[in-house]
């Protein structure tokens, strides 16, 4: 803080404002400070201030259970506790800021790693951090930034397997639904769709939808894709979020005989249940999370080693909704 204090030139008492966020500190000298703490890497003890307060503004959460959702964090916790770590969980809503505050908040409370789900397309804050011993592992998706080890499913060749399921059953108006492509997953699996529809020389107008996962964006899609002017007879979902709120569409408003054959990109518990049972793309969680836990254990062992990322393949289950013919 000295340090921080004079290449800011201001008292040190501005610096322990600022870092403490008083909202009093005048926003030159604000600005001023906060140069300074990107210039020189300062990080905050956060330790220290505990000692200091005498509380750590952190709360516990020990449930029953808060990785039904996600099955890699599931998988995870399960290896994590065998080789003797503990984890903290905390979910980031897929919002930026709030998956920045999350992850420093770990680093700066002295956590080991981190497991993270990235979001959003810059993670240069996690450069300092990186440096300073903290072991960081994507999973699903890279880090945008600073060269991190990774876990991904093949998202290519999980789209690649819906697609010829479909036109295998001779389906030649096949339409893709799915996540927004600024995210790294959305983006693959829009692109490989792409890459299928090309190389079988069919057109795209109409048939690529990709946007926020809400009912009335897919909604909108599904009226789109299946009506007069695109006919698609088939869909592939993008992800399991894109798929429930497809089939609550579906279910609403699209009598059965007039459904659309379709493959969903992600497996959930239900699918064999539904009528027809769902096709899907299943990705391997226990794999990679173990794959993970792997990376995670190597990377706090061994600082240096070199980075490294794991593709972990993904495989179709056909149960009958992607195999149906196109209605005549």
């Amino acid at each position: 803080m000295v340090d921080v204090a004079r290449e800011a030139g201001v008292a040190l008492s501005t610096v322990s404002r600022v870092v403490n966020q008083d909202p009093t500190v005048g926003a030159e000298f604000a600005r001023r400070v906060r140069a300074a703490i990107d210039t020189l890497g300062y990080r905050p003890d956060e330790q220290a201030r505990q000692l200091r307060r005498g509380t750590s503004r952190t709360v516990g959460v020990a449930a029953r259970e808060m990785s039904a959702r996600n099955p890699v964090l599931a998988e995870f916790e399960l290896g994590a506790h065998a080789s003797g770590l503990v984890v903290f969980g905390a979910s980031t809503a897929d919002d930026v800021a709030r998956e920045r505050a999350v992850v420093l908040s770990m680093a700066h409370r002295g956590f080991d790693g981190v497991l993270m789900e990235p979001i959003g397309t810059d993670h240069s804050y996690l450069a300092p951090e990186i440096a300073s011993g903290l072991a960081v592992v994507a999973v699903d998706r890279p880090v945008s930034g600073p060269p991190t080890d990774a876990v991904l499913s093949d998202n290519s060749e999980g789209v690649r397997l819906a697609y010829r399921q479909l036109a295998a059953h001779g389906h030649e108006r096949i339409a893709y639904i799915g996540d927004h492509e600024r995210i790294f997953t959305g983006a693959e699996r829009a692109a490989a769709f792409r890459a299928c529809a090309t190389a079988d020389g069919l057109p795209l107008d109409g048939l690529v939808h990709s946007g926020e996962t809400e009912q009335a964006r897919i909604s909108a899609a599904v009226r789109a894709v299946l009506s007069a002017e695109v006919r698609a007879t088939a869909l592939v979902c993008g992800n399991v979020t894109t798929t429930l709120a497809v089939l609550a569409h579906l279910a609403a408003e699209v009598p059965r005989e007039e459904r659309p054959a379709m493959v969903g990109f992600d497996d959930f518990p239900l699918a064999g249940l539904l009528d027809p049972p769902l096709t899907v793309v299943a990705q391997h969680t226990s794999e990679m999370a173990q794959a993970a836990l792997r990376l995670m254990t190597a990377r706090l062992g061994e600082p240096e080693r070199a980075v490294e990322t794991v593709t972990v393949p993904v495989s179709l289950i056909a149960r009958g909704s992607g195999e149906r013919p196109p209605a005549r």
